[in-house]
């Protein structure tokens, strides 16, 4: 299997992005380079803390909009589902909200619950849930058909398939993301779990299939490695191993390569999330958007 790059992930809590370092340019003087520099971290450090905003007055759209007392709540995972966990146990610390029970998506999904003060309870196949919020790594504009599982995880940590499951047992669904999230003709990852015991025949099934269009990787525990993952492959607490297979150009349609996957022997899951119907709440430029499938196009 060719490959030539590494799957995407995203980080569990919202952080500033680390700004590019300045190159110094023929002989300008060092305290020149020092206060550009410091114009470049303030104008850096700006940006990302806007982000972090947009993100959370959309997480708390979110809680406000859809939560009410009682209810159980699935608890995503990802930076804006950390900022929603957050804000929901401050409301219930405020009294605003009370009989809330919360399904974490995640170990930081609970941990970040327990902290916020959230009773929590496990996911179980068969759990009814009220109403359910998440990061998406991506959604496609017009369908709004979401990927998610591209987040890092740990070895023994439970796969994406706990927050699917979750997603598509709700009664409502919302995905809390930054605009630049909502796209059209997707590329990068899409994690595809995978049995262990003849993976390999499973990825090349795979690669057979998008054969031009993708490259599939096993993704490993630690650091990065080759296209098979390594000496220390992933293995989820369920004993499946991650496949990225990582899209070099757009994808038309990405509820065809979720139907296209799971007719492969060996497949357990996938991180597509399509036809089923959710909101999507999105931070743009100060704003907050929220859209679902009879207006799916931010205007």
């Amino acid at each position: 299997m060719d490959a030539v790059a590494g799957a995407s992930v995203s980080s569990s809590s919202a952080r500033l992005r680390p700004c590019p370092r300045p190159r110094r340019i023929g002989n300008v003087a060092p305290a020149t380079v020092r206060r550009r520099t410091r114009r470049r971290a303030v104008t850096c450090a700006a940006a990302a803390d806007a982000d972090v905003v947009g993100l959370f007055d959309a997480a708390k759209l979110t809680v406000d909009r859809f939560v009410e007392s009682g209810m159980v709540v699935g608890l995503g995972s990802g930076p804006a589902s950390g900022l929603a966990i957050q804000y929901l146990g401050t409301r219930l610390r405020r009294g605003s909200l009370t009989g809330i029970l919360g399904i974490p998506s995640s170990t930081i999904s609970a941990s970040e619950a327990e902290k916020a003060g959230i009773q929590v309870s496990s996911y179980e196949e068969g759990t009814q849930i009220d109403f359910a919020f998440t990061d998406a790594d991506i959604i496609e504009e017009d369908t709004m058909t979401a990927v998610i599982g591209r987040r890092k995880t740990e070895s023994g940590e439970p796969s994406f398939m706990v927050e699917k499951g979750i997603v598509k047992s709700a009664d409502k669904l919302a995905f809390i993301i930054g605009h630049e999230k909502y796209v059209k003709g997707i590329e990068g990852s899409i994690p595809v779990l995978v049995k262990s015991a003849n993976w390999i025949d499973t990825a090349e099934e795979i690669d057979d299939l998008f054969l031009g269009d993708a490259e599939v990787w096993r993704r490993p525990s630690i650091g990065t490695a080759g296209p098979l993952g390594g000496d220390f492959p992933l293995v989820t607490k369920e004993g499946h191993h991650v496949l990225d297979v990582i899209f070099t150009t757009p994808i038309p349609d990405l509820g065809k390569v979720a139907e296209s996957l799971e007719k492969i022997a060996g497949v357990v899951d996938h991180g597509i999330v399509s036809s089923i119907p959710s909101y999507v709440v999105v931070a743009l430029n100060g704003e907050v958007q929220v859209l679902d499938e009879k207006s799916s196009v931010i205007p």
